[in-house]
């Protein structure tokens, strides 16, 4: 492992804490390391409080943030000596715990401490780092997990059997380390979960950290012929074998299960396709995570296949088995987070494409250690009994709380076609901000965005077949279709009847009329298996109730797709799927209206620009943003029994009221 630490870019961080904060993005950087929150750091100072007087504080990292970005404002800064006598008390529980620490903070608006905070305190060391090394994983995650790291460090490590974390870890570590450390101790290896490494600044315990697990990786490669450096996470795409109609399908069922929309990420990795493929994958894939920080992402074990029945019901059966030493728990919802399956690859689910990202790149390294730790005699991971204390344990249940509701169409994914520009990347946004994913198919997506939960893909509506690849593409990342809107349009040229020409016209149709066929038919089999009943919003104008001169072409495609949408809302009410038409009039901040084009308007009814563009009984101008987030509010709950209707969004018109 490549020692990544640049005395210039330190020296740009002030004193020991900012010293912390870029040692501990150093560690939060590799995945190797730790993965999405894991892991935590600390360095110990002198400073003085609000009388003045000396006083010894240790910086913990605070729970909820990450190590990869942390601010120094993310170490919660604690009165050092009092949380070290805590651990002179006997026993102390997880909420008391907590408690007590708050009350030893600094600094009222600091995080919650890290629930490692005692085991900092305790270690006789200034800077301290601990993370769940994939290469160390390996090692202790095996048959002969501690004879191993023996026969690796020897005497030079202190070595801590399991222990959940929290109070009673910090005691077994303080325990342990007082009975084993020396002046040669150069880390502490907690089975089953990870390393501690430490010194008088936080460069000494980066470099030992770095130290350790290289000499890990380098014993994995000589003694079981694996190169871990080398992870599942790095590999080549492959694309899954299995349909997209399978995936949505599968979908439905978790969500089903789950009480709630969820989306299912596929993988497209060439080693998890390997790893789905092994004969032994139902007992090797169901012995556990490796580590259990993992659970609360991952769940205990992976579903294999798509037998979800079955799957709920050993989960069910896992929870009865367990549940006994805590009464007070209520079973979680039982829906895998993990799917191996031969055909579809490797699939992970939750309500965000974070969610099930994160998940994803937990797996891939979890295969990392797993094929590394059979190279070694074989993969071991805890009892049941102490993966469930753990993934019950309210202490992490807490960290997935505190994102608090979660939006109303989390979990759902929407198509918008022409979401680059004007209506359709209004309603992209409007979609977006109620929790959807959302696949945006263009023309032109050059606009790319770095939000996860959006898809830009390119795609002509008027070529069904270039369509139904970039919704396959779509539905693979986010494993279906619950909304569609179809936004794409042009207004094509101005003329009248008699000076129509054809080309004009079978474009305008093509487009408007044409495409928006080709997205219900490429989209309906999705639509159907939608959780909670598939919904579809089209564009069309207020041209439809009050055609206006010159514009005979595209009146005449968004009549035509109005009675589409009525059709289809006859057709499709089997389904469970919704079918309405919204009727815009004058959006003119949209790539259908040019300056010219405006001014020729607003002249033909006699009217300046500013008039024209308020030319309705409100006296207000409608924009794409109204647009947008009346299609999503058309798109929620609330419009679940609305069919076939036609929604004016207009400021009031005369010629149609």
């Amino acid at each position: 492992m490549k020692n990544l630490w640049k005395t210039s870019d330190a020296e740009k961080f002030s004193g020991a804490v900012g010293e912390c904060v870029y040692g501990s993005r150093l560690l939060g950087a590799n995945p190797a390391l730790v993965l999405h929150g894991g892991g935590n750091t600390s360095v110990k100072t002198t400073e003085h409080d609000i009388h003045g007087e000396e006083i010894d504080v240790l910086h913990v990292k605070g729970s909820g943030w990450d190590l990869a970005t942390i601010e120094p404002q993310g170490f919660a800064p604690l009165r050092l000596d009092a949380v070290k006598r805590l651990a002179d008390l006997p026993s102390l529980s997880d909420t008391e715990m907590v408690n007590q620490l708050r009350l030893n903070l600094l600094d009222a608006s600091a995080p919650n401490p890290s629930v490692e905070a005692i085991l900092h305190a305790c270690l006789p060391f200034a800077a301290v780092q601990h993370t769940h090394a994939d290469a160390a994983l390996a090692l202790t995650n095996t048959v002969d997990g501690e004879q191993r790291v023996r026969e690796l460090w020897g005497t030079s490590v202190v070595v801590v059997p399991y222990v959940m974390p929290g109070f009673d870890l910090a005691l077994t570590c303080a325990r342990e380390f007082e009975k084993q450390a020396s002046s040669d101790t150069v880390a502490m290896i907690l089975m089953n979960h990870g390393v501690f490494t430490f010194g008088e600044t936080t460069q000494e315990a980066y470099n030992q950290m770095i130290e350790v697990i290289t000499q890990a990786e380098e014993y994995l490669q000589t003694t079981a012929g694996v190169d871990i450096t080398s992870s599942a996470s790095n590999a080549e795409s492959r694309a899954a074998s299995g349909s997209t109609l399978s995936q949505a399908t599968l979908r439905k069922d978790l969500s089903k299960v789950a009480g709630r929309s969820m989306l299912l990420f596929h993988s497209p990795n060439e080693r998890a396709h390997e790893f789905v493929s092994r004969n032994d994958l139902a007992e090797i894939a169901s012995r556990g995570p490796a580590t259990p920080d993992h659970i609360i992402r991952t769940k205990q074990f992976p579903m294999i296949g798509r037998d979800i029945d079955t799957f709920v019901s050993n989960y069910h059966q896992y929870f009865e088995r367990n549940q006994s030493r805590f009464p007070d728990v209520q079973e979680l919802d039982p829906a895998p987070r993990v799917v191996l399956d031969p055909d579809l690859g490797l699939l992970t689910a939750g309500t965000r494409i974070a969610d099930c990202e994160i998940a994803a790149d937990i797996y891939l390294h979890t295969i990392d250690v797993i094929e590394a730790s059979e190279g070694l005699g074989g993969f071991v991971a805890l009892p049941e009994s102490d993966l469930f204390e753990v993934e019950y344990w309210e202490l992490e249940q807490a960290k997935l709380k505190k994102s608090g509701i979660s939006p109303p169409m989390a979990g759902e994914v929407a198509v918008v076609t022409g979401s680059a520009s004007g209506i359709g990347q209004a309603c992209v946004n409007a979609l977006l901000s109620q929790g959807a994913a959302v696949i945006g198919v263009d023309l032109n997506t050059s606009q790319m965005s770095d939000n996860p939960a959006l898809l830009e893909l390119t795609a002509d509506v008027t070529d069904r077949e270039s369509l139904a690849t970039a919704i396959d593409a779509g539905v693979r990342r986010f494993g279906g279709v619950d909304i569609v809107v179809a936004a794409a349009g042009i207004f094509g040229t101005t003329s009248e009847i008699a000076d129509l020409v054809p080309d004009d016209w079978d474009t305008t149709l093509s487009v408007n009329l044409t495409g928006v066929s080709n997205v219900l038919h490429v989209t309906h089999p999705y639509l159907s298996l939608a959780p909670n009943g598939g919904r579809v919003v089209l564009i069309g104008s207020k041209n439809v109730p009050a055609p206006g001169k010159g514009a005979a072409a595209y009146s005449a495609s968004k009549a035509a797709v109005t009675q589409l949408g009525r059709v289809a809302a006859l057709e499709w009410a089997n389904d469970g799927i919704v079918v309405n038409t919204i009727h815009p009039d004058g959006v003119f901040d949209t790539g259908l209206w040019s300056e010219e084009l405006i001014e020729e308007r607003a002249g033909s009814y006699g009217l300046s620009v500013d008039e024209y563009k308020r030319r309705n009984l409100l006296g207000q101008e409608i924009t794409s943003k109204d647009i947008g987030e009346l299609v999503a509010t058309v798109c929620t709950g609330a419009f679940r029994q609305i069919t076939g209707a036609q929604i004016p969004i207009d400021g009031g018109s005369d010629r149609v009221i």
